[in-house]
């Protein structure tokens, strides 16, 4: 993958990553009702950026761990689009 993407743009790649992921575990504690959809839709976009980064400057526990993470968020995401509505419990 080093002839598509130089060393340094890997890096700034799995910096975005990063970022992504930061920023979500930062909303999931600082929020008082989490999004789970905005969540797992961060999660995975920072995983899969990291995971672009880690095809140039690879490291394979680390590219594990990101598969992993992108798996999980997949579930998340799905289980928040199907989700059914919240009962508001007013009588109908």
């Amino acid at each position: 993958m080093t002839e598509y993407v130089s060393p340094f743009a890997a890096d700034f790649i799995g910096f975005a990553g990063s970022f992504f992921i930061v920023a979500a575990f930062a909303y999931s504690n600082l929020t008082t009702q989490m999004n789970a959809l905005w969540f797992n839709v961060a999660n995975l976009l920072g995983a899969a950026l990291l995971t672009i980064s880690l095809m140039v400057n690879f490291n394979l526990p680390t590219m594990v761990l990101e598969i992993v993470w992108m798996g999980i968020a997949v579930l998340g995401i799905m289980k928040a689009l199907t989700k059914s509505p919240v009962d508001t419990g007013a009588a109908e």
